[in-house]
């Protein structure tokens, strides 16, 4: 059975939407796309390109497919690390209204979201990757089904724009499995989801 692996960048104030583009996703008038770019740097490069060397499937959102699709066919190279995978491996897309993908190796998810999800890690030989989709990665906290969530944190404050973890997100505690800092600041921190969090209360000793 293959990990649910999700990686994401977030800014500081928890922000993940429209990273890579000032157009590349403006709901709600957002005017900030495209954060990351000053930030990119051979570690950043070196940390993606071994998450992609690890992938057997892709589960994206609906928005977040409509962007890679509209860029990464067009990059033809087999051997680019990025590109390579996202044009030849299977992918798989959550969505109501998708019906006629043009991306070759795609496969619309139109079912019960939990069940299409359990029934795609028990068949993929590899990591089942989400990347980006922020929406997705927090409808699936709660099912039990993601098991690893790489974030990459960017040193930049937006102010709005959508949120990873927005009020009323599923109470859910994480272990710390691996981390670093890139040479321009981008904090990479892997975790693995460990159910509920434990609650306690800081106490003060009796003869303070």
């Amino acid at each position: 059975m293959g990990k649910l692996v999700s990686t994401i960048f977030v800014t500081l104030d928890g922000v993940y939407q429209a990273p890579g583009g000032r157009e590349e996703d403006t709901r709600n008038g957002f005017a900030h796309g495209g954060w990351s770019f000053p930030y990119a740097d051979d570690d950043f490069g070196e940390f993606i390109t071994g998450v992609f060397g690890r992938v057997g499937a892709f589960l994206l959102g609906r928005r977040t497919y409509d962007i890679f699709s509209s860029y990464w066919p067009k990059v033809t190279d087999p051997n680019d690390p990025v590109a390579g995978p996202l044009n030849s491996k299977p992918k798989y897309v959550a969505s109501t209204t998708l019906t006629d993908p043009e991306w070759a190796g795609t496969t619309v998810l139109g079912g019960d979201l939990t069940e299409e999800v359990r029934s795609l890690k028990a068949r993929t030989d590899g990591e089942l990757q989400i990347h980006g989709s922020g929406a997705l990665v927090h409808s699936l906290l709660g099912t039990g089904l993601l098991d690893t969530l790489h974030i990459l944190t960017f040193p930049v404050v937006v102010g709005t724009g959508f949120r990873l973890f927005p009020e009323g997100s599923t109470p859910t505690a994480f272990r710390h499995t691996w981390g670093s800092i890139t040479s321009k600041g981008v904090s990479i921190q892997s975790y693995d989801l460990a159910g509920k969090p434990e609650y306690g209360t800081y106490e003060l000793p009796e003869n303070a």
